[in-house]
């Protein structure tokens, strides 16, 4: 019968009796029923097992197969590091680690990865166990940078959070500000801003005193209450400008009239105060028309003009812009929007295209902050609709 029909514990303790029996081995075998060779064989394995050399030998391979198991961790580990760096690099670090343990479970071990990582084990069950939510808020954030682009290109890429908010609202999309600043600032989508200048104005010495019925009251309760006018130049490449005239309404901040001209006459002034009256109707009795003091808003004809379409002049102080806020704000947007980086028209005819293509934005789409966010034009419709409603 072969010694593996045998337990470790029954040769034992055969080997103890048959060493303190002192009876011959070949009887406490057929005793025990074993063969007594093998009873034999059994003593002598067991002698050797007792001398110090054996014990020393086998402490030695059990300190050697400890060391290499220590070492097999260790390049586990290391291999483990350096997978992890590959994913982990440039990217939100315990976010990225965490989908490294998902994806890497079924070679390591869950808990061997987190012990490496320096991870919770109980955070990284926590977060896959997240995992569908934050797939469809990331879903809902690829659907919303899309409309974001699309909002931003249809404002020639001028919009900020602020105003694409606005428009993504008025198409019925409920969006927090602070979302839309997040994923523009994460996808690079950027508004257009302008440096403010400042620009010393020439007052006509001969012009007559005008008073300030304004007084940077730049709010008006319905239509041709208050209308705020300036001109800016428009550079064109060779050293040449052309120049825009504007005159807009207080309380819609709509471009009524405008003119763009090669000169700064006083004509130029004029043109663009009858293209408001034009566009009101001409029933614009009483109305406050307030500018800065420019020589041509100083000029008699320009004041004949406000006579006889009934118009009250108003000027803030010299050299004050903020005495015609409304105004100076109206041509840094323009400016920022239409010239990134402050760059001249190659011609006079792509700086007309360009502005009259703008001003119609402006009128009818470019949302304002001033008016709730809405444009020009369609604020004036609604404050109408409400009226008649009441």
């Amino acid at each position: 019968m072969g010694t593996y029909k045998y337990s470790t514990e029954f040769r034992a303790d055969a080997v103890a009796l048959a060493r303190s029996s002192g009876r011959p081995v070949s009887r406490i075998a057929a005793e025990l029923g074993v063969h007594h060779e093998t009873l034999r064989q059994w003593i002598k394995t067991a002698e050797k097992a007792d001398r110090p050399e054996t014990v020393a030998a086998s402490a030695k391979d059990a300190e050697i197969a400890a060391l290499r198991k220590q070492v097999r961790e260790l390049e586990m580990e290391r291999d483990i590091l350096r997978r992890a760096a590959k994913i982990v690099r440039g990217r939100d670090e315990l976010v990225s680690r965490f989908e490294f343990v998902a994806d890497h479970r079924g070679a390591f071990g869950v808990k061997r990865l987190c012990t490496v990582l320096n991870l919770s084990k109980s955070g990284f069950y926590r977060w896959l166990k997240t995992a569908p939510a934050r797939a469809a808020k990331k879903a809902a954030d690829a659907a919303l940078t899309r409309r974001i682009r699309q909002v931003h290109a249809e404002s020639g890429r001028t919009y900020g959070a602020k105003r694409i908010t606005a428009g993504l609202r008025a198409d019925g999309l409920m969006v927090n500000r602070k979302r839309v600043e997040r994923l523009m600032r994460q996808h690079a989508v950027r508004g257009r801003r302008l440096k403010r200048r400042h620009r010393i104005i020439v007052p006509n010495p001969a012009a007559q005193a005008v008073p300030d019925l304004l007084r940077r009251n730049f709010t008006a309760s319905a239509p041709n209450r208050a209308w705020v006018g300036d001109i800016t130049y428009l550079p064109i490449v060779g050293g040449t400008f052309l120049y825009l005239a504007t005159v807009i309404d207080v309380y819609s901040r709509r471009l009524l009239g405008w003119s763009i001209a090669d000169h700064m006459r006083t004509e130029l002034v004029t043109d663009a105060l009858n293209a408001a009256v034009r566009t009101r109707g001409g029933q614009v009795n009483g109305v406050i028309f307030h500018s800065d003091h420019g020589a041509q808003y100083g000029a008699k004809a320009f004041a004949d003009a406000c006579h006889r379409a009934g118009i009250r002049r108003s000027m803030g102080a010299v050299g004050t812009s903020a005495d015609n806020a409304a105004a100076e704000s109206f041509f840094a947007s323009l400016k920022r929007e239409i010239r990134p980086g402050r760059r001249a028209w190659p011609t006079e005819r792509a700086a007309r295209l360009a502005v009259f293509r703008w001003l119609g934005f402006y009128n009818h789409q470019r949302r304002h902050s001033t008016i709730g966010y809405l444009a020009p034009v369609g604020y004036e419709q609604r404050s109408t609709t409400l009226a008649i409603a009441a």
